[in-house]
């Protein structure tokens, strides 16, 4: 029997980039983007579907060269990220959306809800640095949390994703197996380890380092948020520190780690319909 809660999926051309999706909620529910991050796909939403797609039109791509969504091999960088959701809207006929991200998919939501508030009504965004950080001494006392980021954009990548366990020990330990099941381990890793999902990754974080060091310049960053927006932090993230949150307003630090989705499926629904619920989806003036 199908229910509010049953998870479909399809392949949308978005743009010229074949996307998959996946969906649950009923089809003239108010619509959600939800975009994950690195080192997983839509599915790390699977806990939060039954708690939000009863009254939800919940929306789940792979990001780009991630899951089953079409690896081009170009354009790994959040800039593109945004642009992608952006025609996988247009491809839909959905005019304006709410939003949530996590790590990757949450700083893609940064920038998105930053630049095209016409687009996005409102943004909840999970463990991930925000656009507006600036440089300043504590930051460099934690370069060191950088160490996977600099194997991942190198010839390393192969050997790590396909001969290692590890992408299901970072989550595993992280979340202190919390939301998560060995099924649910071995897809996130098996999705990462054919070549084209390697080079992927090497690419991506190539463009973090490069942001890393346009933020160490002092470089530009978007215009500040003109919508509702909610900063859910897991104050025992691992690759991220609470310096590159702090600061931004509303920011909520929580009891769990950088898989906050996974382990807290329940925090993130909970301020998914509380920034949600202060925005209507009809364009500003």
């Amino acid at each position: 029997m199908t229910g509010p809660a049953a998870v479909t999926h399809r392949d949308v051309d978005a743009g010229g980039l074949r996307v998959h999706l996946a969906e649950a909620g009923p089809p003239d529910a108010p619509p959600v983007l939800l975009l994950h991050g690195w080192p997983q796909t839509h599915r790390c939403w699977r806990h939060v579907v039954p708690l939000l797609a009863a009254d939800h039109r919940l929306l789940m791509p792979d990001l780009r060269g991630f899951g089953r969504t079409e690896a081009p091999g170009t354009g790994m960088d959040p800039e593109t990220f945004a642009a992608d959701q952006l025609a996988l809207l247009d491809a839909l006929g959905i005019e304006r959306a709410h939003l949530a991200g996590h790590d990757w998919g949450g700083y893609t939501s940064f920038l998105l809800a930053a630049r095209h508030p016409d687009r996005i009504a409102a943004v909840l965004v999970c463990n991930a640095p925000h656009p507006w950080v600036r440089p300043r001494p504590r930051l460099l006392l934690e370069a060191w949390r950088a160490w996977y980021a600099v194997a991942l954009a190198s010839p390393l990548a192969g050997p790590l994703l396909r001969r290692t366990g590890l992408v299901a020990r970072a989550i595993a330990g992280d979340t202190r197996g919390r939301g998560v099941t060995p099924e649910d381990l071995e897809a996130f890793a098996a999705a990462l380890r054919p070549p084209e999902r390697v080079r992927a990754t090497q690419l991506l974080y190539r463009a973090y380092l490069r942001r890393l060091a346009a933020v160490a310049r002092g470089g530009p960053a978007p215009p500040p948020l003109r919508v509702p927006a909610h900063l859910l932090f897991g104050r025992r993230d691992r690759a991220i520190p609470t310096a590159l949150v702090e600061g931004f307003p509303g920011v909520e630090l929580v009891d769990a780690g950088h898989f906050v989705v996974d382990e807290r499926p329940d925090l993130v629904a909970r301020a998914a319909r509380d920034v949600f619920g202060r925005a209507a989806l009809s364009a500003p003036a």
